[in-house]
C-alpha cells in the first residue's frame, strides 16, 4: 500500500511508520525536523529493507510547504491510507494562556489535516477506495484541567473526521478517527510520570494496522485507547 504519514519523526507517527514498513509497505512521510526525518528514514530502511520510505521536510502549519508536500505525494501515484498525526500539545486554560494560542493549535491541530485531507481525498474518491486515520486524542471526547485550547482543537479535529466519514461513504473512503490517552511521547517530556503508567506508541500503531487490514466493506469508526488505570 501507499502511505502518507506527516508528524513521522517521533512518537506516536515514528511508531505508525515502523509497524506499516515492517508489512513491507512504501510510505510518504514528513515532519518539520529535516535530522530527526531522515534519521527515522535511515532506520526504517536498514531494519525493514522489503518497505520503501520517501521523505520530504515540510511544516504543515505553512500552507506553502502542506500544498508542496501533497503535490510531491501524489507524484507517487494513488495513496491507499492518509495518516494525519502532525500535531502539538500546549498546556494552558481559556482565561489565561497565551495570547494567539488558540489560533496556534487550531493551525497545527486542525487546519494542517483539513487541508491536506482535502489535496489527497480526490485520488481516493476516484479510485472508490482509501482510508484516513485523524489522530485525535481523548482530550477531543473529555475536557481536563488545563486543555484549554489545545483540548479545542481536539474536538475539533473529532469533528473533522465525524464529518468526513459521514461525505466519504459513498465514495468507498474510510475515516477513523483514533483518540490515545497518555501515550509515551514527547508531548510528556518535562512531566514526571511513571513510564509504566501509560501506553506504548506501537500500542496506537497495533491498533491501526488491525483497522487498516479489514474487508471493504467494514470501518473502525473511532479507536479510544487509555492506559489500563484510566486516570490519564
Amino acid at each position: 500500500m501507499n502511505i502518507i504519514v506527516t508528524g513521522a519523526s517521533k512518537g506516536i507517527g515514528k511508531a505508525i511508520v515502523e509497524a506499516f514498513a515492517k508489512e513491507g509497505h512504501q510510505l510518504l512521510v514528513c515532519s518539520r525536523n529535516e535530522v530527526e526525518l531522515y534519521g527515522l528514514v535511515a532506520t526504517v530502511m536498514e531494519q525493514y529493507p522489503n518497505a520503501v520510505i520517501k521523505a520530504k521536510a515540510a511544516d504543515l502549519a505553512i500552507r506553502e510547504e502542506l500544498d508542496a508536500f501533497a503535490e510531491w505525494c501524489l507524484q507517487y501515484g494513488q495513496p491507499d491510507i492518509l495518516v494525519n498525526n502532525a500535531g502539538q500539545f500546549q498546556p494552558g486554560s481559556v482565561y489565561n494562556e497565551a495570547e494567539g494560542l488558540l489560533e496556534q493549535m487550531m493551525q497545527v491541530n486542525l487546519y494542517s489535516a483539513y487541508h491536506l485531507t482535502r489535496a489527497i481525498l480526490p485520488s481516493m474518491m476516484e479510485a472508490k477506495k482509501g482510508h484516513v486515520f485523524n489522530i485525535c486524542s481523548i482530550a477531543s471526547l473529555q475536557a481536563y484541567a488545563n486543555g484549554g485550547a489545545y483540548s479545542i482543537s481536539k474536538f475539533a479535529m473529532l469533528g473533522f473526521s465525524k464529518n468526513l466519514r459521514e461525505e466519504m461513504k459513498p465514495h468507498g473512503v474510510k475515516v477513523t478517527a483514533v483518540c490515545p490517552g497518555a501515550t509515551l511521547s514527547a508531548s510528556w517530556d518535562g512531566f514526571e510520570i511513571d513510564p509504566v503508567r501509560i501506553m506504548e506508541t506501537n500500542d496506537i500503531a497495533k491498533m491501526m494496522i488491525a483497522a487498516a487490514s479489514l474487508s471493504p466493506q467494514a470501518v473502525v469508526e473511532d479507536i479510544i485507547m487509555r492506559p489500563q488505570l484510566g486516570d490519564l
